[in-house]
């Protein structure tokens, strides 16, 4: 408190005229009637206020916040939910410190709806989703909150977050009780993407088809929750449907073909929106790119690359990084790199993507000489020395590919994973040391596991295989499930191996054997998630990611 009274007289106080309410109300007592004091006071308060909701409007930075907050506090203004509800949503915004708006929150007296649904907000805004429905169901509990419909969009969100069905499901019943589902256009459309989320499609067309009004949020929400789902032919048939379309609506298809494997549907999707003359934004041209490089269309992705670039003066950081990497994987490394030296900003995941781009489709040698280059700049992570072990595979230096493991462990302090120790394995087995490659297999950590990103890791480690194929680790890790069947981690390498290879069929064959015999991951056993490690920037490098 005494931090924030520092704060509150530069932005209020006036040479003249101070703003307290105590020194605007407490002039001229003794020879005014009772009813001018009446009106003075009236006058007073009404002064207060509108400099006080003046200001809150104004407020533009955090120290500014704190002295509105200090002078509505010593004005006595501050319980009124007119000004504490738009201090509250000034907080959440302005200040990165949800403990701070409950703060606030708790200081006041009567909170209206306004107030907790402003929490509420900034809890699922600041991704503190378990908070928000806590905090909801304990004002609940108060007695004193009616929820509105400005209470359930974000509510539902956490809970769509989350992934938890009961909670989402307390939320509609709730909703439908306080009758704000029928007439609340965005409380339904935060239902549909709940239940797309929840890939309940069934539900979500339930829902769809109650609304008496729809928007294009609305389609969108359910069309992307079919793709999500994997019902591309229903998602499809919905978006022909569809009474009109936006951008959106053609980047959720686009989206779900690429998500899918089927990139030729995406790009053919793309010729046609470009043919009914709809405006693409960088998501749609980020998703065409991924497509290229997936289908390795690289006649195509020059086209793109012309349309882009008549489209745009200035390419963004992440379509570059994408063009980068469709150059890379259509076997142009040396386009890829000129587009990369022509880049005004480089950021970890164009680095990434043109160290991979060398050490796994182009020149191996090239990608060893980038990642020196890049060591001096910018720390390199996980994904990285991937890309480095891989073009140390394919040249067979097995001296270099021991140094760089061990520069990435004691030098940059990163934990090695599944896919470090299979180039590690196939580094070794293809210079001649078939038993340290055995070794290798047989010692890695079994807290790591790959299924959940077949195409990602079948087309980044497809080059570093045991000089053809997987049959090696395929053998090694089912005689080792022979020797000791109760083991989870042998099972897991077998997963692996599978999914390296991009035999999605073997990985889920594997899994429901796991799942006959009682083979479960051992509790407390896993270090890091692999998805945590590499996905994200995977998905950086094909989709537009935060740090772009």
């Amino acid at each position: 408190m005494a931090k924030l009274l520092r704060f509150r007289s530069p932005l209020f106080s006036q040479p003249s005229k101070p703003f307290f309410l105590s020194s605007l109300s407490s002039s001229s007592s003794s020879s005014s009637s009772s009813s001018s004091d009446v009106n003075k006071s009236t006058s007073s308060s009404d002064s207060v206020g509108n400099k006080a909701l003046y200001f809150l409007n104004c407020c533009k930075n955090k120290i500014h916040l704190f002295q509105i907050q200090a002078q509505l506090i010593t004005s006595g203004v501050f319980q009124d939910p007119s000004f504490s509800g738009r201090l509250l949503k000034l907080s959440s915004s302005l200040i990165d410190d949800s403990c701070y708006t409950l703060l606030i929150f708790r200081c006041i007296d009567f909170p209206d709806a306004f107030c907790v649904n402003t929490v509420i907000k900034g809890y699922t805004c600041s991704n503190h989703h378990q908070i928000a429905v806590s905090f909801y169901v304990e004002a609940l509990r108060r007695g004193n909150f009616y929820p509105n419909g400005f209470t359930f969009p974000p509510l539902i969100s956490a809970c769509a977050k989350l992934g938890c069905l009961s909670l989402g499901q307390m939320c509609h019943a709730h909703a439908l009780k306080f009758g704000v589902v029928d007439h609340v256009l965005p409380v339904q459309n935060s239902l549909l993407h709940f239940y797309g989320c929840c890939r309940l499609v069934d539900v979500a067309g339930k829902v769809l088809d109650e609304m008496p009004v729809k928007d294009l949020v609305s389609w969108n929400t359910v069309i992307g929750g079919l793709a999500n789902a994997g019902e591309m032919e229903a998602a499809h048939k919905m978006f022909d449907e569809m009474p009109r379309k936006n951008v959106v609506s053609w980047n959720v298809m686009i989206t779900g073909y690429l998500n899918f494997r089927s990139p030729g549907n995406a790009l053919q999707l793309f010729r046609r929106m470009m043919a009914r003359n709809y405006e693409s934004n960088d998501t749609t041209k980020v998703q065409v790119i991924a497509a290229c490089a997936r289908s390795n269309r690289l006649k195509e992705g020059k086209s793109i690359h012309g349309f882009i670039i008549k489209a745009c003066t200035d390419l963004s950081l992440i379509i570059d990084t994408n063009m980068i990497d469709m150059y890379s994987k259509c076997g142009r490394a040396d386009i890829a790199r000129k587009i990369f030296d022509k880049m005004p900003i480089k950021n970890l995941v164009s680095w990434n993507t043109m160290v991979l781009g060398h050490c796994i489709h182009g020149n191996p040698v090239f990608g060893l000489s980038l990642y020196s280059e890049m060591a001096d700049k910018i720390n390199p992570d996980e994904l990285t020395f991937i890309g480095v072990l891989c073009a140390c595979a394919r040249l067979g230096l097995l001296t270099d590919g021991k140094n760089y493991f061990s520069e990435m462990i004691d030098l940059f302090h990163l934990e090695p994973n599944f896919a470090h120790y299979w180039c590690m394995a196939n580094l070794t087995a293809n210079t001649g040391r078939m038993e340290e490659a055995v070794s290798i297999l047989r010692n890695i950590p079994a807290d790591e596991d790959l299924s959940p990103e077949y195409s990602f890791w079948a087309g980044l480690l497809g080059s570093c295989r045991f000089q053809g194929d997987t049959t090696l680790g395929e053998q090694i890790a089912k005689e080792l499930i022979e020797q000791d069947p109760l083991n989870f981690s042998h099972y897991n390498l077998l997963v692996n191996v599978y999914a390296l290879a991009g035999k999605r069929a073997e990985v889920s064959r594997t899994k429901e054997m796991m799942k006959e015999r009682g083979i479960k991951r051992v509790a407390c056993c896993s270090l890091k998630d692999l998805t945590e490690i590499v996905c994200d920037n995977a998905k950086r490098i094909e989709e537009i990611g935060a740090e772009c």
